[in-house]
């Protein structure tokens, strides 16, 4: 019997959550490149249609850069004859979109079974697995009590939704340092980037002191990782709805729950590529930093002027980005970033020759108002403010299967290092 098959069988077994969890079925994922200015405005008119409820997984920004869409079954008449009229035959990407949604949370409970309670700890966590925010939440205070010399915790604020926001802090001794801050999960469906700062900060604590890379930087630099970053938005993929991205606070005249955390932070505020309408995926917000997980970073980051990294991981495109996205002017320190990001990607094909591309967010991927490192970058003068887009290129965009957690864990940890050792060695 076909893998694909079994899992779907073993997804009939589930349990009570799978039965309150958003359908799927038949919604499929385009991918449209196209090839004229003509184009690109009628996927922005498709895009700025809310009665079509189009998700775009990766929006239109310009001419020859594909954009990717997920299509809910009664819309895709009118966007198949909306694209044929324009002269865009579209791919498609993924065909069914339930059918990957089933198998993920198959593979999710298959990991769980094979797991032994009584056997917990770090080292028989399952880093090739996705994982629900109590089992990580577990992990974290597992770190701390097996790694005490290297490894706390703390909690730097409060979601909408009354959560903590931990952030585990990593490094040797005392003293002042340079440190650097990873940010993993800010958009909530993108779970590739959380099993990556998992598996990240486990290496850290582990090889500390076999590894001489890894102990140096560990006694040179300490390391922050908010492995989720907006814990609202992932305990909802994982209740209700795999495909959302945002926060989940409501305001007075929305008539839609979230804002996105990646568009309300004091760079551009309310600019192009950010929305006001609350029923978008790129809402900004009612106002600057009205998302307390976004406020709870703004905080942290200007409470440590020690940081001098911030490393905000999402996914997917393949991509390793930098300031800015709001605006269409390099960064003053725009050659040692550029440079910097060469050497990082480099560093990550190395591994299973995994293509990156690299460059400003706004030349390199789209135009993005309010965005997290433009503002670490501009607002607190954290030079080497980053954005990775994890796997993959679009065959499976936000629904990665997890055997690919490890081989994206592994090449990400080696651009990291790049980046780690250049900031230490230029503090």
């Amino acid at each position: 019997m076909a893998p694909l098959l079994l899992l779907l069988i073993a997804a009939t077994a589930l349990g009570p959550a799978a039965a309150n969890l958003r359908t799927f079925a038949g919604q499929q994922v385009l991918r449209i490149v196209p090839t004229s200015e003509s184009h690109v405005k009628v996927l922005q008119q498709l895009e700025s249609d809310e009665s079509l409820q189009l998700d775009f997984w990766r929006p239109a920004s310009r001419v020859g850069l594909p954009a990717d869409v997920r299509v809910p079954v009664a819309a895709q008449e009118v966007v198949a004859r909306t694209l044929q009229g324009a002269g865009l035959s579209p791919q498609v990407m993924i065909p069914d979109v339930e059918l990957l949604t089933k198998a993920e949370r198959a593979e999710m409970a298959a990991a769980r079974r094979a797991q032994s309670p009584a056997a917990r700890s770090t080292d028989t966590f399952n880093y090739e697995s996705y994982h629900v925010l109590p089992e990580i939440n577990t992990w974290m205070q597992d770190m701390v009590r097996e790694y005490p010399s290297l490894v706390s915790l703390i909690n730097i604020g409060s979601t909408y939704e009354n959560r903590g926001i931990p952030v585990l802090k990593i490094g040797a001794g005392g003293g002042s340092k340079p440190a650097i801050f990873v940010a993993t999960g800010i958009h909530a469906r993108e779970w590739v980037t959380v099993a990556t700062g998992i598996w990240i900060a486990k290496k850290l604590v582990s090889e500390y002191g076999q590894d001489s890379a890894i102990t140096s930087l560990l006694n040179t630099m300490d390391w922050y990782f908010e492995i989720v970053a907006n814990p609202d938005g992932y305990v909802y993929t994982h209740e209700r709805d795999r495909m959302w991205r945002k926060t989940r606070s409501q305001y007075s005249g929305n008539s839609c729950v979230g804002t996105d955390p990646n568009r309300n932070f004091a760079a551009g505020f309310g600019g192009p590529g950010s929305s006001s309408s609350s029923c978008t995926e790129t809402y900004r917000g009612p106002s600057v930093h009205s998302e307390s997980e976004v406020q709870a970073i703004v905080n942290f980051v200007q409470a440590h002027p020690e940081i001098k990294s911030f490393l905000d991981i999402h996914s997917y495109s393949q991509m390793l980005i930098f300031p800015f996205g709001y605006k269409n002017e390099l960064a003053p320190d725009h050659t040692e970033l550029n440079n910097l990001a060469k050497s990082a990607v480099t560093a990550l094909t190395s591994l299973y020759n995994t293509k990156y591309t690299y460059g400003p967010i706004i030349t390199t991927i789209y135009q993005a108002s309010g965005g997290s490192i433009d503002w670490t970058y501009e607002a607190a003068k954290v030079r080497y403010s980053y954005c990775f887009e994890l796997r993959d290129t679009g065959r499976y965009g936000f629904i990665l299967p997890a055997n690919q957690i490890l081989p994206t864990a592994q090449e990400t940890w080696l651009a990291i290092k790049v980046i780690a050792e250049h900031v230490r060695d230029s503090s």
